[in-house]
């Protein structure tokens, strides 16, 4: 017996030509920035335990891995460091020193791999012995004495001929002191990602193992984000935007698409999503259990960030999204 109906939704989901044709969202290679580790040594590659298929690389290797992502048409690599023990300490002065384990690898890249963006993170957790993203005194987190650390630092990486500099600390003001900087010693094409809304995630677990850049002690509530709060996010923007940022990230992303959707909808700036390491580990883990298809929550987890308004996306799942992207041409 049939219905007397006008509208019929599933008319446009009749068959794959038809969804493709009303399909809203579009995941693109385009839309990736691939997270890379780098660590000192020559021709070695680690398995980060924590995060399969996630590696850290001596700088040789990192370049084969740069190269790979440049020919599967990824845009953008983002570069963290491992940085021995001995050469961390209550400063991070390391952070700015120009032969650093960052800078040396920004150099080989735009020697070598010209056509693709270098991002790099600045902030002091991979160089301090504290494992706090700031300068400790008596157990505080300084912010304006770390300020002036991270200038040193995205200068530095501006030097060594870095497309963006992403500020990931959370310190108050970090954003207009680098722009003025920058400015001041000329290099105002250097972009800034800004971190506007981190927050105290326990989805940081695997990165942090990868890096071994865990705070010694303590949490990082002082400065990153209370992931009750959505409004706050907001002002973040707000702030960062008025600062000189050029785009903003909200971090992490599969847990917080509200917060990426009302991000989108108060700046006109481009917004980044980051899919953080414990959102990579908790798919990867499922699909090793065979209890997901991961590929298709892979696809699925980055479908639902673009919908909820973001840009761009940085993803240890890059190379693995660009490899099926080509295929499905």
């Amino acid at each position: 017996m049939s219905q007397d109906l006008i509208y019929r939704p599933r008319r446009l989901r009749r068959t794959e030509a038809l969804r493709q044709l009303v399909q809203e969202t579009h995941l693109r290679v385009q839309d990736l920035i691939y997270p890379l580790f780098v660590m000192e040594g020559e021709n070695q590659r680690q398995e980060v335990e924590s995060m399969p298929g996630c590696y850290r690389y001596t700088l040789d290797l990192l370049l084969k891995e740069v190269e790979e992502a440049a020919n599967l048409g990824i845009p953008a690599v983002a570069l963290f460091p491992v940085v021995p023990e001995e050469k961390k300490d209550p400063t991070g002065r390391e952070s700015f020193n120009p032969e650093g384990l960052i800078q040396r690898a920004v150099r080989r890249i735009k020697q070598e791999i010209p056509e693709i963006l270098v991002v790099t993170d600045v902030a002091l957790d991979p160089y301090n012995s504290d494992g706090h993203d700031g300068i400790v005194r008596d157990g505080v987190i300084l912010n304006d004495e770390t300020v002036e650390v991270l200038v040193k630092q995205a200068l530095s990486q501006a030097e060594a001929g870095t497309d963006v500099v992403a500020p990931s600390d959370m310190m108050d003001g970090r954003v207009g002191a680098i722009r003025e900087a920058l400015d001041e010693q000329g290099y105002t094409e250097v972009a800034i990602l800004a971190y506007s809304a981190k927050y105290a995630s326990a989805f940081y677990g695997p990165f942090r193992d990868a890096l071994g850049s865990a705070p010694k002690w303590g949490d990082k509530k002082t400065y990153q984000m209370d992931p009750a709060n959505a409004r706050e996010a907001l002002r973040e923007v707000e702030l960062d935007e008025a600062e000189g940022a050029d785009m903003v990230m909200v971090k992490p992303a599969l847990a917080y698409l509200d917060i990426i959707y009302r991000v989108k909808e108060a700046t006109d700036l481009p917004v980044a999503a980051y899919n953080v390491s414990g959102e990579y580990a908790m798919i990867k883990a499922a699909e090793q259990k065979g209890w997901i298809d991961g590929k298709k929550v892979m696809m699925e987890s980055l479908l639902a960030m673009k919908r909820a308004g973001a840009d761009m996306i940085l993803t240890y799942f890059a190379k693995e999204v660009a490899l099926l992207l080509k295929q499905s041409y």
